[in-house]
């Protein structure tokens, strides 16, 4: 077994070499976490739908909008359709 006899102040090289160096490259990294937005800034509606509504939009989507991939892109295009059809929005 080996006893440090006293306090012997460490070398100035490498242990501080490590910490000024890298210090230095971690704050440069601009990673983002997460998925990239996509649509823009917009007001997130939340919306709870029961099984016969569902079922009705998926029919709608697949006789009206097969280009619509998911059910919330048919929301939107039928909402979109609605208002343009009570001339709403052009």
């Amino acid at each position: 077994m080996v006893r440090a006899v006293g306090k012997l102040p460490l070398p100035f090289g490498p242990n501080n070499w490590y910490l000024i160096f890298m210090s230095a490259s971690i704050k440069d990294t601009n990673n983002s976490v997460g998925r990239p937005k996509t649509t823009g800034t917009g007001t997130q509606v939340n919306l709870r739908l029961h099984d016969p509504l569902l079922s009705h939009i998926d029919r709608w989507n697949r006789e009206f909008a097969p280009q619509c991939k998911t059910r919330q892109d048919a929301i939107r295009k039928m909402l979109n359709e609605y208002l343009k059809h009570c001339r709403i929005v052009d």
